[in-house]
């Protein structure tokens, strides 16, 4: 467990009773296959998602923020403090709280969720961080970013790249597609994290998201780039395309 003394601001009340909710609703049984199911090396309280969104919703109100330093020590020390998954799960969504959007989308928020996404590094913390957080940076500073994304895509953490490949999920039709494909072209196969299944399997989503309202555009893509891409790759981005009869085939 690492020390918060870094931390002065953090909010000790909420996560004292956040942890006792959770110990107190643990299931030993349930913790041991959720560990299991995710590969984790962090065990689990054994409390299935919707018990922890009921907490998160009985506790947070509970202990208000009164600036952005108690916000970002609070996340951290819960995450740093984690001895169980779903305590990283709480601090992620403490992170995403509605009554924080503010917060969450300062610039600097960025240092917050690059440690969250490097200490994590697996998909569940990962990828949620990505969608939803990194999504609002996009959205309150779509140019400073991009910057940042493309820096990320080329990093020595794989998980910073998955998380800026995945960053433009939520983001719909304001997709900065040049910075989608040089995230991309970053991780294709022979560059330096190209061949993991993660990666591949981050870039087909990415496109998949895009096909659902540009089912041609990522077609010419994949054709495009058909001898660059993963088999991986090119199923997940062309498999509502595929269903719909759009296509017959995968290039």
């Amino acid at each position: 467990m690492t020390a918060t003394g870094d931390l002065p601001r953090a909010h000790r009340g909420l996560i004292d009773d956040l942890r006792a909710a959770l110990v107190a609703q643990g299931d030993p049984e349930r913790a041991v296959r959720m560990q299991t199911y995710m590969k984790s090396a962090v065990p689990f309280h054994g409390v299935p998602a919707p018990a922890v969104a009921a907490i998160e919703r009985d506790v947070f109100p509970r202990h208000p923020l009164a600036d952005y330093d108690t916000w970002r020590d609070t996340v951290l020390a819960l995450f740093r403090e984690g001895g169980h998954r779903e305590e990283w799960y709480a601090a992620v969504a403490l992170a995403d709280h509605r009554h924080y959007r503010a917060h969450a989308r300062e610039q600097r928020a960025l240092e917050v969720y690059e440690e969250l996404v490097v200490t994590a590094a697996w998909w569940d913390v990962v990828d949620t961080v990505a969608g939803h957080l990194l999504g609002g940076l996009h959205a309150a500073h779509p140019a400073w970013m991009a910057l940042e994304m493309r820096a990320w895509a080329s990093d020595a953490s794989m998980w910073k790249r998955r998380a800026a490949i995945l960053s433009q999920l939520q983001r719909k039709d304001e997709t900065d597609l040049r910075l989608l494909y040089a995230c991309i072209e970053a991780n294709l196969p022979g560059t330096a994290v190209g061949g993991e299944f993660f990666i591949q399997k981050a870039i087909g989503w990415a496109l998949r998201q895009v096909a659902w309202r540009d089912p041609g555009g990522v077609v010419r893509y994949v054709e495009a780039n058909r001898e660059r891409l993963s088999r991986l790759s090119k199923r997940e981005a062309l498999k509502n395309v595929l269903k719909s009869g759009e296509i017959s085939a995968i290039p």
